[in-house]
């Protein structure tokens, strides 16, 4: 037996080539996507790998837009992509989270009307209308039926091609079912 400060060989084993193989298991790592790849979308954080959707939705809670993006990105630096879509003339409502100038005045130039309650640390007030906010638990329950689905709300995919995808096809589902009930 070796001594506790080292110097004994007991224990030591010599290492060959393909031990590597069973340091680390499951896939190698030059197959992990870079940090900020636009494809990855799985942000880590305390509770593990998280991601958020953003949806618009129009009148009749029906997507419009969809995007994804990793769990720790923030809201307002996701919001470009989706406001393309905004109909001039129309009425934008959404949480505290996309409270910003550039949002506000992005919509304001399209002709829109930002209905977006004030952050707490905000100074300058705006014009809000709680009566128009109610209309936002359209886009709440349209995620609350996109949980219905069992492997959107738990996220089997890994890929966020593959996972957006997915919410495209479940999407579609509820427009499809929206025209079959008014026809």
């Amino acid at each position: 037996m070796g001594s506790a400060f080292g110097g004994g060989l007991a224990g030591f084993r010599r290492r060959t080539g393909d031990d590597r193989q069973f340091l680390h298991p499951g896939p190698s790592a030059w197959c992990d996507p870079k940090k900020g790849d636009p494809n990855r979308c799985m942000g880590r954080s305390r509770g593990g790998l998280t991601s958020k959707i953003h949806a618009l939705v129009d009148g009749r809670g029906l997507p419009i837009q969809l995007h994804l993006s990793e769990g720790q990105a923030s809201d307002c630096r996701e919001a470009d992509p989706l406001l393309g879509a905004v109909p001039e003339g129309s009425t934008f409502l959404a949480d505290k989270a996309y409270d910003s100038d550039a949002i506000r005045a992005q919509i304001t130039a399209q002709g829109g009307f930002a209905n977006i309650p004030a952050k707490r640390n905000r100074r300058q007030g705006f014009a809000f209308s709680p009566f128009l906010y109610r209309y936002r638990n359209l886009i709440e329950r349209f995620f609350g039926k996109l949980k219905h689905a069992r492997g959107l709300a738990t996220r089997y995919d890994k890929r966020a091609d593959n996972f957006l995808a997915a919410i495209k096809l479940f999407s579609a589902r509820l427009w499809i079912n929206a025209y079959e009930s008014t026809a």
